[in-house]
């Protein structure tokens, strides 16, 4: 069992394994279900959410865990996160940032309402638009920062590309106010997506 667990990629298969066996359950426990636009509405919605703990946990773990604690890491240890877990994580941080926006994007239009959401509802009866479409916005901006931003000024931090001592601390202050930016957007960002889903 402890070989199991040491494994992610083994956990990890059987985490996929088990979704599919207990959505093959509720497949034939209610007599089927029509693979149809409610059917893939319902598979990117999943997997919009999936990219979005992914995103939205490393952001928090950046903001919450990594950054707080880098002050209390001697500098003999700081290589391990600079090195190893940082660039790790950066992976996963932007990857899951597009996958959240490319599969937002495609439940807004299997579901009709891409446009009124990416206008805000304006001239479209607003409420749930509005809402929807101020969390994707800001889901926008964020992915932007995540790519424009966070991601080119982490390269010059971490040393994956060039630049000169002058350089690092700059770009680290622009990663971190891009990356705190973020922060501040997600909570409004999460209660915008939750208020059209719960409220209208």
């Amino acid at each position: 069992m402890t070989d199991f667990f040491s494994s992610l990629s083994k956990v990890i298969h059987t985490s996929v394994i088990l979704a599919v066996l207990l959505f093959l359950f509720l497949f034939f426990s209610s007599g089927g279900i029509s693979f149809d636009q409610t059917f893939w509405s319902w598979l990117f919605r999943y997997l919009h959410v999936v990219a979005g703990v992914m995103w939205i946990g490393l952001l928090w773990y950046f903001n919450f865990v990594q950054v707080p604690n880098m002050s209390k890491i001697t500098d003999e240890q700081k290589p391990a996160i600079t090195k190893v877990i940082a660039p790790a994580a950066l992976f996963w941080f932007r990857w899951a940032a597009f996958a959240t926006i490319v599969t937002g994007l495609i439940v807004a239009y299997l579901n009709g309402y891409a446009h009124e959401a990416m206008t805000l509802g304006i001239g479209s009866g607003g409420g749930k638009y509005t809402a929807i479409g101020i969390g994707m916005w800001l889901g926008l901006i964020m992915a932007f920062n995540v790519w424009f931003i966070i991601w080119p000024n982490q390269k010059k931090v971490l040393g994956i590309v060039e630049s000169s001592p002058e350089e690092k601390p700059l770009a680290a202050k622009k990663a971190l106010i891009a990356s705190r930016t973020n922060t501040l957007l997600s909570l409004p960002m999460l209660l915008s997506m939750v208020a059209a889903q719960n409220l209208y």
